[in-house]
């Protein structure tokens, strides 16, 4: 049996004021060639399908599409989560008809996946709060799936009875898992697990999470050890950080898959990958990671002159740019613009001052500036690029306003 995992799509979201939604299209179209190469019998989507509650139009037709060629007109098992960034009741409001083309979609950790049967052969037999088997059409065992969509606080509480105790979280998540485990989880079958959490390994490092995400909190806890996971399970498939990684192969793998596209400059010059899982009952997986190409790279760069910044802008033609150019207290519009035009995705171009010894330094604000002067200072420090001229002439004409009233 083989399983492709991936995660954290973000469908919808941007850089700035960058569009990704091309770069989401080109990468989505090689997962869906990847699952065909590789000739996949499931694929799992951990969660953070869109970047945010209510995703613009191109995005839900993207993913929905995306989900339709992934199925194979119904032959092969396409099952996906939400995250935090989703909102469930939209995930599961087209579940009905998706499990037609047998598409599988779960909002919430308490829904129940209704059974079905298609004419392919693949078919959904048995169905809890959490858990779904599948028998899919050219294997001859089935596919358990523990599945733990995100939940917000107050929802854990309603799922799991609790009140805000970080141990107690745990603990119940524990005990879910191993009560699903011990009634569906023998070993006849694959048992995979699919959550979108915040997980580490028991006395490890804590993972890092991406900065521009928004922390996951469930019930006062931000973290959930790989010992809470019954050793019924043959791999966890991890959504939410956005950086491939295992977390721990004890008791099995406990594996993010990393998002498809690096979405900061956090996640600077990251390679990014699917995760292909090849799974036989009672026995250990072998799972591989798929280096993904159809993407940008996010690179920084850090120069004393514009030359400098143009010699390495010809040298990175096709990814995203944040520039920063040291000893220009002030970029002015025709420098900015200079750089701009020998390059089409430059997201960020900010100055850096150097102090007279030559160190980086931090300027406090100067009261003795004029009123435009400070504005422009604020303007930058919220926006993180220079004030342009028109907006300038309306801050004056503003305050003439003010002044005259």
């Amino acid at each position: 049996m083989k399983i492709l995992h991936t995660a954290d799509w973000h469908l919808g979201k941007r850089l700035e004021n960058f569009s990704r939604h091309e770069e989401q299209v080109a990468v989505l179209d090689e997962i869906c060639s990847i699952a065909d190469r590789e000739d996949v019998d499931a694929v799992v989507i951990a969660g953070d399908i869109f970047d945010v509650f209510n995703p613009p139009n191109e995005s839900a037709e993207l993913f929905f599409k995306t989900c339709k060629r992934l199925s194979n007109n119904g032959l092969r098992a396409v099952i996906a989560i939400a995250g935090n960034h989703d909102s469930p009741e939209r995930i599961e409001v087209p579940d009905v008809l998706a499990r037609e083309s047998g598409i599988v979609f779960l909002g919430f950790p308490t829904t129940v996946v209704q059974p079905f049967s298609l004419s392919t052969g693949l078919c959904l037999i048995k169905s809890d709060a959490g858990f779904i088997e599948l028998k899919l059409p050219r294997c001859a065992y089935p596919l358990r799936l523990f599945l733990t969509p995100y939940a917000n606080e107050y929802r854990l509480r309603q799922y799991l009875n609790i009140e805000n105790s970080e141990e107690e979280l745990r603990q119940k998540l524990t005990e879910q898992w191993y009560n699903l485990a011990q009634k569906y989880a023998d070993t006849e079958g694959v048992n995979i697990a699919v959550a979108h959490l915040f997980v580490a390994e028991l006395k490890g490092k804590l993972p890092e999470e991406p900065e521009e995400e928004k922390p996951i909190h469930v019930g006062n806890a931000s973290v959930i050890y790989n010992d809470c996971f019954p050793f019924e399970f043959q791999y966890v498939a991890m959504g939410h950080l956005h950086r491939q990684q295992e977390i721990s192969s004890s008791p099995c793998p406990v594996v993010y898959s990393g998002s498809p596209l690096a979405y900061s400059f956090h996640e600077e010059n990251q390679d990014k990958y699917v995760m292909l899982i090849e799974a036989k009952p009672n026995e250990n997986v072998d799972y591989q990671r798929i280096k993904l190409t159809k993407n940008k790279k996010l690179l920084r760069g850090r120069f004393e002159t514009v030359d400098e910044v143009l010699s390495w802008v010809a040298q990175v033609p096709d990814d995203l740019l944040h520039i920063t150019l040291l000893g220009h207290e002030t970029l002015n519009q025709s420098i900015t613009q200079r750089i701009r035009d020998a390059h089409k995705s430059i997201i960020y171009i900010l100055p850096e001052t150097l102090s007279d010894d030559g160190s980086v330094g931090i300027k406090n604000i100067e009261l003795n500036k004029s009123i435009e002067e400070l504005f422009s200072d604020y303007f930058f420090h919220i926006k993180k690029y220079p004030i342009n001229n028109e907006l300038q002439l309306l801050f004056k004409e503003m305050l003439t306003v003010e002044l005259e009233n």
